[in-house]
């Protein structure tokens, strides 16, 4: 089976909030050699479902490594919180909007399906997460490196005044907190 990518059109009630429209803080696009450290972690043939996919770079990304990924996102009217594709997919791998990542968690949790979720370290520092992360587990990529995210004013590759890590259930990591090194191999320019 060719591995697919779908991006789910606009629906003609979808109001989306201010935080997640393009130009918003929220609009960070990911790198696709963000998703290097996961590759090793996911069944060959497995689909993905990356449900804030913006302009599309981790969905390209899975495809060119093989994976099938459906892409959706609020901005083209499918609103993840709100709507499930059910059993189309077996994970969820996505760096959702900033100011939503607890919704995001949430939901991740309520559908017990394996994820992750590129997130600020600062992620930690909530108590409704904290119990979040008690009730459900976590484990927790911690990168080597700082992502450099497109940002809302189309600059490349910026340099992130954050650090992220990728915020993790049911892949069985074997341990909580992992520490990984992004790839120098797997770069944006090899999978565009």
């Amino acid at each position: 089976m060719q591995p697919a990518f779908l991006i789910m059109t606009p629906e003609t009630n979808s109001k989306r909030p201010k935080s997640q429209r393009t130009g918003s803080p929220d609009d960070f696009q990911t790198p696709t050699e963000a998703i290097g450290p996961l590759l090793p972690l996911l069944p060959k043939g497995c689909t993905v479902w990356e449900p804030a996919c913006g302009n599309g770079n981790l969905v390209r990304a899975f495809i060119h490594q093989g994976f099938n990924c459906i892409g959706t996102d609020i901005k083209t009217g499918h609103n993840f919180i709100e709507k499930n594709l059910e059993n189309s997919y077996d994970c969820i791998i996505t760096n959702p909007p900033f100011s939503i990542k607890h919704e995001f968690l949430k939901t991740c949790n309520a559908r017990r399906k394996p994820f992750a979720l590129l997130l600020p370290l600062s992620t930690l520092e909530s108590q409704k997460r904290q119990k979040l992360f008690n009730d459900y587990g976590l484990e927790i990529i911690l990168l080597n490196k700082r992502v450099n995210f497109e940002t809302p004013n189309q600059v490349k590759n910026s340099c992130s005044w954050f650090a992220t890590a990728w915020f993790t259930w049911g892949f069985n990591l074997g341990r909580q907190l992992v520490f990984e090194t992004i790839p120098k191999n797997l770069t944006q320019t090899k999978l565009l």
